[in-house]
């Protein structure tokens, strides 16, 4: 054997290239497992899922006693009546209230004047900066909204960082519910001008909320991050600023009073699937329970709480890990199965909702900053009309702020060592991306294999006609394969390229969005095949691959796949096929990267497979 001959041996020997010719060769085998295998680790990962904890010792939550009194409560009260017994004055006349009572307390207060502006569509603009310093056209309206904004100063800090507390509140509606919130933030502001032991600043910031309560918020942070030069290249000396913001906390009070007991609603999710330092919300979870004995709610699928098989399937996980407990004790497999259905239901509106891409609330306004931030519903046991219920409840809800603030206050640096990649099951449960992503791996592996296979095929069915081919001509036949025919095979592995190459910049971008979207092009990618040879075979197999294809082809066409998430995740009763344009109108509105996605992966992979399907061959 020549040395040629011996180095081509070699060659061949080597492991990774004969599995990966034993993986091309088996691709169909590989793509049914590994499907399968990805619908299992789907289902499981509530199982996975892991107890919350706090990563950052420096948070120290709860360590030091609470020193919100009844007389800050009291004083924050009179707030409350204040702003609710207006009447039909002007909305200047609340905003001056509010203004006063920052002023009593020797806080900087200023008004900020913004107009509602028109949207402008960057869906990637947290990767540079979320604004690219172009001012945008406002709309026209009768009025500008006013915000109003008071500031302590740390006694104890250097003004770098700050703590921002914002208080939705919509001087024309004159809610109750909005006033009460206003009546938490005063009694932490209240409270914190007076401590010694601050370290950061606090920027209150009281959000005029009659254009939206994200435009309000939205419009204050542009103008604190660009700030405004005139003619002498100084500061605009209306706008008063602090440090960097080391967090934010959005307080609202909903007025129904209809629940067993007081409860606390988190929202986390901002643009594009972007979640804040998973720390922030173990703090507010730790302090909430174990210090206000609060309820703690986050958003869940109600509508899957009911489903017979979920259940089963809960039952069965609960009996295999009873049966993996009694092999090993240490093995802490399973759950109870009433556990693992609310966590299924959690985690699916997690995914549900990161994966659209739009604000769950205002904070998402400071995530587009990459500012941790999180909005806080407390939701009243009973109605808060009387006097004495109201200061029991704000001083439940400034103790559990104040708890929190201590607990950011005591952190040097930004938040980092908890996880920004996560998936809640509960308040208390979390799965992290190293398990999550377990499904979507396993969704996408077959494509490029597939892909190489098809290509492999159609390379040996391709005889050329003269000894002098053209390899450059030949690579790049693909672009005609629309139009030849019996080229169907060469385009159905052009498409699973570019749904694997879709799907993995999509993952890099909002990874929700990618893994509900792999669920729906996956599979008609991979089975894609001309109806009219399944029908010619005439055998039960090739009937059912065309039955199939059919029912994969309707669900997978975006605005069916819209309606069906929608019935499984809202819990509509009916709907409007009006609807899926209003939701991309306001994907483009919330500058969701998803919009961009439809309309350049999912929508082209899904009409190129159904181009496969109705190949004339």
């Amino acid at each position: 054997m020549g040395e040629g001959e011996g180095e081509m041996a070699k060659v061949r020997t080597k492991p990774i290239v004969r599995l990966g010719i034993f993986l091309i060769s088996h691709s169909s085998f590989f793509s049914v497992i590994c499907l399968i295998a990805a619908v299992v680790a789907l289902l499981l990962l509530p199982v996975l899922a892991k107890n919350t904890y706090i990563s950052e010792n420096a948070l120290m939550p709860g360590s030091a006693n609470n020193m919100l009194s009844t007389q800050d409560a009291s004083e924050a009260n009179k707030l409350v009546n204040d702003l609710t017994h207006l009447g039909l004055r002007s909305p200047i006349e609340s905003q001056k209230i509010v203004g006063q009572y920052m002023s009593g307390l020797d806080a900087e207060v200023t008004y900020h004047k913004f107009y509602p502006q028109l949207n402008r569509f960057h869906p990637l603009h947290f990767f540079t900066s979320p604004d690219s310093g172009i001012s945008s056209k406002t709309l026209n309206c009768s009025s500008p909204a006013i915000n109003t904004v008071g500031i302590i100063r740390a006694p104890r800090g250097d003004g770098k960082e700050t703590i921002v507390l914002v208080t939705p509140y919509n001087p024309v509606k004159n809610d109750v519910g909005e006033a009460l919130s206003l009546g938490i933030a005063y009694s932490v502001f209240s409270l914190l001008s007076r401590v010694t032991w601050l370290a950061k600043d606090i920027v209150w910031l009281v959000a005029d909320s009659r254009y939206g309560e994200y435009s309000a918020v939205d419009a204050w942070l542009t103008e604190y991050h660009n700030p405004v030069y005139g003619v002498d290249m100084k500061f605009y000396s209306g706008f008063r600023r602090a440090g960097t913001m080391a967090a934010a906390l959005v307080i609202k009070v909903a007025e129904d009073g209809n629940h067993i007991e007081d409860s606390l609603n988190i929202y986390a999710e901002a643009s594009n699937g972007q979640m804040p330092n998973l720390d922030l919300i173990n703090i507010v979870n730790y302090l909430a329970v174990h210090k206000q004995g609060l309820r703690i709610k986050v958003k869940k699928i109600w509508s899957l709480l009911g489903l017979r098989w979920l259940n089963t399937l809960g039952v069965i996980f609960e009996s295999v890990g009873q049966i993996a407990r009694s092999l090993n004790p240490q093995w802490k497999f399973g759950i109870p199965a009433s556990e693992y259905v609310e966590g299924t239901a959690t985690l699916a509106s997690s995914l549900y909702y990161q994966g659209l891409g739009v604000p769950t609330g205002p904070h998402g306004a400071f995530r587009d900053y990459q500012v941790d931030a999180i909005t806080l519903e407390i939701s009243p046991k009973v109605s808060l009309t009387k006097s004495i219920r109201r200061n029991d409840f704000i001083l439940r809800g400034g103790r559990l702020i104040e708890g929190v603030v201590l607990s950011i206050n005591n952190f040097l640096e930004k938040f980092h060592q908890s996880f920004f990649l996560y998936l809640l099951t509960s308040p208390s449960k979390f799965v992290s991306i190293g398990v999550y992503m377990i499904p979507f791996a396993l969704l996408v592996a077959p494509l490029p294999l597939v892909a190489a296979s098809l290509h492999a095929d159609t390379s040996k069915s391709t005889t050329p006609q003269t000894t002098g081919v053209d390899v450059s001509r030949k690579s790049w036949k693909w672009l005609n394969s629309a139009q030849k025919k019996r080229e169907w095979v060469s385009l159905k592995s052009v498409t699973i390229t570019a749904a694997f190459m879709g799907l993995s910049l999509m993952s890099v971008i909002n990874f929700a969005t990618a893994q509900i979207s792999a669920l729906f092009i996956v599979p008609i990618c991979l089975m894609a095949r001309p109806l009219k040879l399944d029908a010619l075979a005439r055998s039960l197999g090739t009937l059912l691959r065309a039955s199939f294809n059919l029912v994969l082809g309707f669900i997978a066409f975006p605005p069916v796949a819209y309606v069906l998430l929608k019935v499984a995740f809202d819990d509509v009763d009916g709907f409007n096929a009006g609807e899926y344009w209003n939701w991309l109108e306001s994907l483009w509105t919330w500058n969701s990267a998803t919009y961009l996605y439809v309309g350049i992966v999912h929508l082209p992979c899904w009409a190129l497979c159904i181009h496969i399907l109705f190949h004339p061959c």
